[in-house]
């Protein structure tokens, strides 16, 4: 009786090692599978209901503008100025306007869009997060103006949430009341507050109406997205590390909005190391969705901050296609 009792706990033995290959197959297998779903573009909206959400961006143009400068800088015959206009949802807007030191008027105009949490200032320090100065420099000293609004909420229109901070400091005593407007509302105003800041400088005939620039950083970066989906004012674009899928913020994915990129030039800076996205979907969605002859991904060995390393290629990204 004792033979077949061995024979079966050899059968058991061989069972239980069968079951255990079979097990680390299907975990390799989901490995494998895991990894490869992380290389597929990140899934968007069908192009109907990309184009239902344009309306989102319209804007009431019977709206007066009521726009004027309120201060003037001079400096190595670069002329910088501070405006003020009526935003569509009635706030006022503040922005700069900075103009080279040649004479080759009207000049072509290039937007600037700061990151979340940061300020149109942003552009005047060249060592901080977005190497603002530096880039903003770049482009004057080749002979284009710039524009660089606060975007909703941001900067000096902190009024609109009460002076809180976009990251507000968690205060015990404070009112409980956070989040004012969400990431899409901000988003959504800002992208207003850009085409009617382009109908002020138009109206005052300051620059070339032939096509304006814009060079986004991150949360600017995703606003490029959108702009190029309403603005037809705006012929290229650089976008700066932008998060291309934005999980939870609503009708402000960028990933959704690059049915609006069209043949126009744009370019996408990236860094390999930006936790804000995985890169190999970011460089399958670029390819699935964004790729043309008048497109270009560049890829740093950086995470989300990627240091002046990328001021080059955005001014040359810029000199092709915004020619003066």
């Amino acid at each position: 009786m004792t033979k077949p009792v061995r024979s079966g706990k050899r059968l058991q033995s061989r069972i239980y090692s069968w079951c255990f290959a079979l097990v680390c197959c299907c975990i390799a297998t989901a490995g494998l599978q895991a990894h490869a779903a992380d290389t597929n573009a990140y899934p968007r909206i069908s192009e109907e209901a990309f184009k239902a959400r344009l309306p989102f961006f319209d804007y009431d143009k019977s709206i007066p503008l009521e726009g004027r400068f309120v201060q003037e800088w001079k400096q190595d015959g670069r002329l910088k100025q501070k405006f003020v206009f009526r935003g569509a949802q009635g706030f006022l807007v503040p922005g700069f306007i900075e103009f080279p030191s040649t004479n080759q008027q009207p000049w072509r105009l290039v937007l600037l869009l700061h990151g979340w949490s940061g300020g149109k200032d942003d552009w005047y320090h060249d060592d901080n997060y977005i190497n603002g100065g530096i880039m903003r420099k770049a482009l004057v000293d080749a002979g284009y103006a710039i524009l660089a609004l606060d975007a909703a909420t941001h900067g000096e229109r902190s009024n609109e949430i009460d002076y809180q901070h976009v990251n507000p400091y968690d205060d015990p005593k404070a009112p409980s009341r956070r989040g004012y407007f969400t990431y899409a509302e901000v988003s959504i105003q800002t992208v207003k507050d850009y085409r009617r800041a382009l109908d002020f400088i138009y109206e005052r005939g300051l620059v070339n109406t032939n096509g304006v620039g814009l060079l986004g950083y991150s949360m600017g970066g995703m606003d490029s997205f959108y702009l190029l989906s309403v603005e037809p004012r705006i012929t290229m674009a650089v976008a700066v590390v932008p998060p291309l899928l934005s999980i939870g913020y609503g009708p402000a994915s960028p990933v959704d909005y690059t049915w609006g990129i069209g043949n126009r030039p744009f370019l996408m800076l990236m860094g390999r190391k930006d936790g804000l996205g995985i890169a190999e979907k970011v460089e399958a969605s670029y390819h699935q969705y964004i790729e043309t002859p008048n497109t270009k991904i560049i890829w740093y060995d950086r995470g989300h901050q990627l240091g002046d390393i990328y001021v080059p290629d955005a001014l040359a990204w810029v000199k092709q296609h915004l020619k003066l």
